[in-house]
Order: C-alpha cells, then structure tokens, then sequence
C-alpha cells in the first residue's frame, strides 16, 4: 500500500516537472505575456491590455513588438518603422520611407479626431538622429498615439539585440481578444 502511494506521488511529481519545463522553454524561448502601461499606442493598445510576444517571429515594418526602453527599467511597445538602411521623413502628417509615401492607415481615425496642428510633427531621421538612414543593426520606432509618444523621436535608434518579440496576439480585455491590426 505505501508502495502505491510512494508511486503514485513520484508521477504526479515527474508530471509537474515535466509541465514547469515545458512552461520555462515556451516563456523563454518562444512566446512571453506582457501587460501595455500607458497611452502611447492607442487605439491600438490601451493601458491594462494583456499580449503575447513572440520570440520566434521575423521583425517586420510596421509590427508592433516589445523593447528594452534605452531611456527607463522597463519594457516598451511601439511599432517598428524604420529598418536598417532606412531613410525617414515626416511631412504634413505623411510618412515618408525611402522616399515612398505610406498611408498609416492605424492612425486615420485619430488624425481625424485630432484637433492639434498636426498629429505627427515634421522631421527627417537625419534631424532627430544626425544619421541619414537607419543603421544596420539598429530600428527606427514610433508609438501610435504620436502626440504624447516617447519613442525614436526623442531617444534615437534601438538596437535590434534589445528586441523581446513581436506582439502577435491581445488575450486582455476580453472584447479586444484577437491578432493586433
């Protein structure tokens, strides 16, 4: 009879083992939860919001990802606009990426509801930056909610090694539920 017992206790203890493991190389290695702080992304993230990071996927233009702030502790969500051997410009509210204008269209109904001069001031990479384009090595980001963002605007480029992941999915609200647009 203890026999049983001590058998018994041992597999749910090699069953729980087992499932930590797994739960450390999936956190660690491929896919994390993190909480949004702040307004900078809004709409398309709110203060509170709960996603999940990929470790795994590509960086892409315009993907939402995860950061090592340079200029705070903590983490930061912005999305990736500039990649290495970028040119940037901000003209009248129209980003400009070698040269090609490019329609942000996750920024249309709040640069309609925006009631300031313009929604993104006018810059060039090489005024915020004194480099021309993107260095290799290195991404160009900008918060959603441009007129209260801190971003790459004010603390330069970050390095690609300083990357978490791309946010692929939102778990937090509940009505929010879904793959970030």
């Amino acid at each position: 009879m203890l026999n049983g017992i001590v058998r018994e206790l041992f597999s749910w203890l090699k069953a729980i083992i087992i499932a930590l493991v797994i739960v450390f190389v999936v956190r660690e290695f491929l896919i994390t939860p993190s909480i949004v702080k702040g307004e900078s992304m809004f709409p398309t993230f709110q203060d509170g919001d709960r996603i999940m990071i990929s470790k795994v996927t590509p960086i892409d233009r315009f993907d939402e990802i995860a950061f090592q702030a340079p200029d705070a502790d903590e983490n930061y969500v912005k999305r990736v606009i500039g990649l290495p051997g970028d040119s940037i410009e901000m003209k009248d509210d129209v980003l400009y990426i070698n040269g090609t204008a490019y329609q942000e269209e996750y920024l249309t109904d709040e640069k309609q509801a925006f009631f300031g001069n313009s929604f993104t001031e006018n810059f060039t990479l090489e005024q915020i930056t004194g480099e021309t384009v993107v260095p290799d090595g290195y991404l160009f980001v900008l918060g959603d909610n441009r007129p209260v963002s801190r971003d790459s605007r004010r603390f330069g480029f970050i390095e690609e090694d300083s990357v978490i992941g791309d946010v692929v999915f939102r778990i937090w609200p509940l009505n929010a539920i879904g793959i970030p647009k």
